[in-house]
Order: structure tokens, then C-alpha cells, then sequence
């Protein structure tokens, strides 16, 4: 008798259930019909592609450069209403965030005091 030989195969990483291809996210998010489940998508939505600060438009393209800001500064209250939410560019956005520091630097409070 014969011994027969068995070809192992790698086991192949399995795709889970819940994940989309990149074709699909884009065909989802360009037809409106993706689920909003986190919040920048619904402020996206809520807001518009527009910064509320300078007026900037964005599009599909280059709507990455668009971010969403908390008005309180609490990014973990996200109403679904959107009133804590403001759309701004990345350059207003990085703005906003530094007018602080930059006035507790003016005042004395940040950094090393000479």
C-alpha cells in the first residue's frame, strides 16, 4: 500500500463579516448611503463641507483636510444634534487650538518663566 501525501495549505487570514472593501466605502460614501457612526461624519453631514471659520469649501477630494471641532472642548460630548460641533480646516483648527497656548505663554502660565 501506497502512502498518500497531503499538501498543507497556509491558512489564510479570513476577512471579518462587519469589513468592506475600499470600492465599496467609496461607492457608500459617494451615493450618501454609508452609516453615520461616528461623529465627524455626522457633522460632515449636519455642517457641511465648508470650515466655519474661513469659509473654505471642500469637496469629496479633499474633504480629509476638514475636521471637527468641539465648541466646549469636550471631545467625548458629541450630541447628535451637533450643537457642540464646528467644521474647520486642518490650518483654523490647529488655530484655534494654539490661540491657548499661545496667550497662557503671554501671561506666564505656560512653560519655563525666566
Amino acid at each position: 500500500m501506497g502512502s498518500r501525501q497531503r499538501k498543507i495549505r497556509k491558512p489564510q487570514p479570513k476577512k471579518p463579516a462587519g469589513d468592506k472593501t475600499v470600492a465599496e466605502i467609496v461607492r457608500e460614501l459617494k451615493e450618501g448611503t454609508a452609516a453615520v457612526s461616528d461623529y465627524r461624519e455626522q457633522s460632515l453631514k449636519i455642517h457641511g463641507l465648508i470650515c466655519a471659520k474661513c469659509g473654505r469649501e471642500f469637496d469629496f477630494k479633499n474633504r480629509n483636510l476638514l475636521t471637527v471641532h468641539h465648541k466646549d472642548g469636550n471631545r467625548r460630548k458629541n450630541p447628535s444634534d451637533g450643537s457642540n460641533w464646528e467644521n474647520l480646516c486642518i490650518y483654523c483648527h490647529d488655530d484655534e487650538h494654539s490661540r491657548g497656548l499661545l496667550g497662557d505663554y503671554l501671561k506666564g502660565k505656560g512653560g519655563r518663566q525666566t
